[in-house]
C-alpha cells in the first residue's frame, strides 16, 4: 500500500478548511428566511409611538452569510424605526449571521398626523441586500388621528395636568366633544377646573396613556350621553390585540364635589387602575357629604387592576350597570355617603393573581390630610335586584368604627357569602350556587339558563335591562334579563 505524500495531505487539509462553516457564502442564490413576510402593527394614534414588534431573520444555510445592507425604503425620514441586533438606525451594513443562526430586528412606528379622521394605512419595506440578492419584508401600520390633551402644568402639590382649554383655565368653560375622532389624554390628568362643564356625545372614544386620567375637580361637571348602540368608551392607548385585557393601562376617572349631578349614560370603562374615584375634597375634618351625585345608567367598569369604584363621602346611584373583575375591590366605600344600586351586577373573578379582598367593602371612616381618622355615617347603602358574586367565599364585608354607623340593606339580590345574613340588613336573598350564574365569568355576564338569579327580583322603576330588553315580572337580578 502506497503512502500518501505529505504535500498531498496538506492540500487536503487546506481544501477541507476552505469548506468550513465559518466561510461566508458568496452564492447569489443564497436566501434569507423571515418569521413573516408582512409585519402588521395594529392601530396607532398619530404622534404616539407604537409597541415594539419583532422580526426574526434566519440563515438556514450551512455557512455564514453576510448581509450587505438592511434598510428601510424611507431611510432616516421613515415613520418606522428599526433596531438590528441592538443597534439603532434605519440603515445597517455588513451584518453577518452564522450558519443556521438568526438575527433579531425590532420595529416601532410613529405616524405623522393625517388630515382624515378615518383609519388610514402606512406601508413600507425593510430591504435586505445579500450578494446582490434583493429581499424585503412589508411593514403595515394602521393610523388614526385624534384630539390630543398633553399635560403641560406641573406642580409639586398636584399631579401633572392639562386644562380643558389646553392652557391655564380662565373662567368657566362649556365644552362638547363630538364623535368625530378619538380623544387622547397623555402625560397626566385632563382637568375640568371649577365650574367647567364637559358634555360627551354618543360613540366618543377616550384613550388614556400610562398614568393619565380625567379629573372633574371641585365645581366641575361631566355629562356623558352614550347610547346602547353607541356607548362612550374609556380605555388605554394601546389598541393591539395583546393589550385588549391588560389591566392598569391608565389611572382613573376622578370626580370631586360639584354644583350639579355628574351623569354617565352607557359608558364603558376598561383596563384602568381605578375605574372611578368619587370623593369630597380635601379630606379635612368636618367635610360635609357631597351635595351632588354620580349617576351611572347602563355603565360597565371592567378589569380595573385595583378598584372598580372608590367612593368617599359621596352619593352614587347605579342601575343596569356592571362592575366586574378587579384586582382588589369592585366597590370600596370609605367614610360616609349615600349609595343606591339597583339591577347592578357586581362580580369579581379576577384572573391575574391571588385576591383576598371582597367584591364590596364598606368602612365608615377615612384618613384626612392631617393623618387623623375621621368617622362618618354611611347614611344608606342599598343593594336591590343585584348580583354580588365572585371567587371568594365572602364577597360583602363591612367595618364600623364608633360612634359612626353603616346603614345598609341587601334585598332581593343574589349574594355570595359564608357570613350570617340577619334581618333587617339582608332580606329576600336568592339561594346562591356558584357554578351556574353567568354565561362566562370573564367575557359574558349575561345569565346562563337555570341561573339562580332568574325571576328572583322585585319590580322597580327599571323596566328594561342593559340590552334594552323588557324586564319580566318578577324580573331577573343584575344588569341583564335572561
Amino acid at each position: 500500500m502506497k503512502k500518501v505524500p505529505f504535500i498531498l495531505i496538506g492540500l487536503l487539509i487546506i481544501v477541507s478548511f476552505s469548506c468550513r462553516k465559518d466561510d461566508v457564502i458568496t452564492d447569489t442564490n443564497a436566501q434569507l428566511s423571515f418569521s413573516t413576510d408582512t409585519l402588521l402593527i395594529d392601530t396607532v394614534f398619530t404622534t404616539l409611538g407604537s409597541t415594539t414588534k419583532r422580526l426574526m431573520v434566519y440563515n438556514r444555510n450551512d455557512s455564514k452569510i453576510r448581509i450587505s445592507s438592511i434598510s428601510l425604503d424611507g431611510g432616516e425620514s421613515s415613520q418606522f424605526r428599526i433596531n438590528v441586533d441592538g443597534a439603532s438606525g434605519n440603515i445597517h451594513t455588513d451584518i453577518e449571521i452564522e450558519a443556521n443562526d438568526s438575527l433579531f430586528i425590532f420595529i416601532e412606528v410613529t405616524i405623522d398626523p393625517n388630515a382624515t379622521n378615518d383609519l388610514f394605512i402606512v406601508k413600507e419595506n425593510i430591504r435586505f441586500i445579500t450578494n446582490g440578492n434583493n429581499q424585503s419584508v412589508a411593514l403595515v401600520a394602521w393610523g388614526q388621528d385624534a384630539h390630543y390633551f398633553v399635560a403641560n402644568q406641573f406642580s409639586s402639590s398636584l399631579p401633572p395636568l392639562v386644562y380643558l382649554d389646553k392652557d391655564t383655565s380662565a373662567g368657566a368653560l362649556n365644552v362638547t366633544w363630538p364623535n368625530d375622532k378619538p380623544y387622547v389624554i397623555y402625560g397626566g390628568y385632563l382637568t375640568l377646573d371649577g365650574n367647567d362643564k364637559l358634555t360627551i356625545d354618543k360613540g366618543v372614544r377616550i384613550h388614556l396613556h400610562n398614568n393619565a386620567g380625567l379629573w372633574v375637580y371641585k365645581g366641575g361637571n361631566i355629562i356623558i350621553n352614550g347610547t346602547k348602540d353607541e356607548p362612550v368608551t374609556f380605555q388605554g392607548t394601546r389598541l393591539e390585540s395583546s393589550y385588549k385585557d391588560v389591566a392598569g393601562q391608565w389611572d382613573r376617572i376622578w370626580i370631586n364635589e360639584g354644583s350639579v349631578d355628574n351623569v354617565f349614560n352607557y359608558v364603558k370603562i376598561k383596563n384602568a387602575y381605578i375605574g372611578i374615584q368619587a370623593e369630597t375634597l380635601p379630606f379635612e375634618p368636618n367635610t360635609a357629604l357631597s351635595s351632588n351625585k354620580l349617576i351611572l345608567n347602563n355603565c360597565e367598569i371592567h378589569n380595573s387592576s385595583a378598584v372598580g369604584i372608590l367612593a368617599t363621602n359621596y352619593q352614587i346611584e347605579s342601575e343596569n350597570s356592571l362592575i366586574t373583575n378587579c384586582g382588589q375591590y369592585n366597590l370600596l366605600v370609605t367614610g360616609g355617603g349615600k349609595y343606591n344600586f339597583n339591577h347592578t351586577t357586581i362580580a369579581n373573578y379576577w384572573p391575574d393573581g391571588f385576591r383576598e379582598t371582597p367584591a364590596i367593602y364598606m368602612q365608615n371612616y377615612y384618613t384626612d390630610i392631617n393623618g387623623a381618622t375621621q368617622v362618618r355615617n354611611i347614611d344608606s347603602a342599598l343593594f336591590k335586584n343585584c348580583i354580588i358574586a365572585g371567587s371568594e367565599d365572602n364577597e360583602f364585608v363591612t367595618e364600623v368604627l364608633s360612634p359612626g354607623a353603616i346603614n345598609y340593606k341587601v334585598s332581593y339580590s343574589l349574594l355570595k357569602t359564608n357570613a350570617a345574613t340577619p334581618a333587617p340588613n339582608f332580606e329576600n336573598l336568592a339561594p346562591y350556587f356558584s357554578s351556574s350564574v353567568f354565561v362566562d365569568t370573564q367575557l359574558d355576564f349575561h345569565l346562563i339558563g337555570g341561573s339562580p338569579a332568574i325571576n328572583k327580583g322585585i319590580i322597580s322603576s327599571v323596566t328594561t335591562d342593559h340590552d334594552g330588553v323588557t324586564r319580566n315580572n318578577p324580573p331577573d337580578l343584575g344588569a341583564y334579563e335572561e
